[in-house]
């Protein structure tokens, strides 16, 4: 009797899972948040990302087997105003229409002391993809993981705010990522 590949897959991935012990997290989306906050005319003015997707792998004992993943959909950024949104949307922000997603992937995750943890990975906007390194503090009660982590960026390495906006005296070109997930363990 021939096994399929597929079986073979399947069966070492729930072997892997019983040895390597990675406890796979169901991301609470309508409990997470992520924000970016900037600064115009030396004024804090912070959005929020409407719509994103998680998927959280992770356990604080062995760190180095987790993963990470965000997906995050520009076209969801929100200011507070229909007219600003609009205009994030577009060609000069983060040209949603043409580049719907932002993304986080981990490469790597380390143990930094206690609860905080620097995962390493690549971070997509707009089509540019720069290497980060984001602290993030881990916190568990029960079955609920939570994930908080501030990565600082610069808005003209991945080209948001082009034209009249690339001047970084109205808009600061240092833009702060701001994350609250909270996942629980299956």
């Amino acid at each position: 009797m021939k096994t399929s590949l597929r079986q073979w897959v399947l069966a070492a991935t729930a072997v892997s899972s019983l040895f390597f012990g990675v406890a796979h997290a169901q991301v609470d989306t309508a409990k997470s948040k992520v924000t970016a906050t900037s600064k115009q005319m030396n004024v804090p003015v912070e959005g929020n990302f409407k719509k994103f997707t998680a998927q959280v792998d992770f356990d604080p004992a062995k760190p180095a087997a987790g993963s990470a993943k965000l997906s995050i959909d520009t076209a969801s950024y929100d200011l507070g105003d229909e007219s600003y949104n609009d205009q994030v949307r577009g060609k000069e922000w983060f040209n949603a229409a043409q580049y719907p997603n932002a993304t986080f992937v981990s490469s790597a995750i380390a143990p930094a002391g206690g609860n905080q943890f620097k995962v390493s990975g690549t971070l997509t906007i707009k089509g540019k993809a720069e290497a980060v390194t984001v602290p993030v503090t881990v916190a568990q009660q029960g079955t609920t993981q939570t994930f908080d982590g501030t990565l600082p960026i610069k808005r003209s390495q991945f080209e948001i705010g082009t034209g009249e906006w690339k001047d970084t005296s109205v808009v600061a070109d240092e833009v702060l990522i701001k994350f609250h997930i909270v996942a629980a363990k299956k």
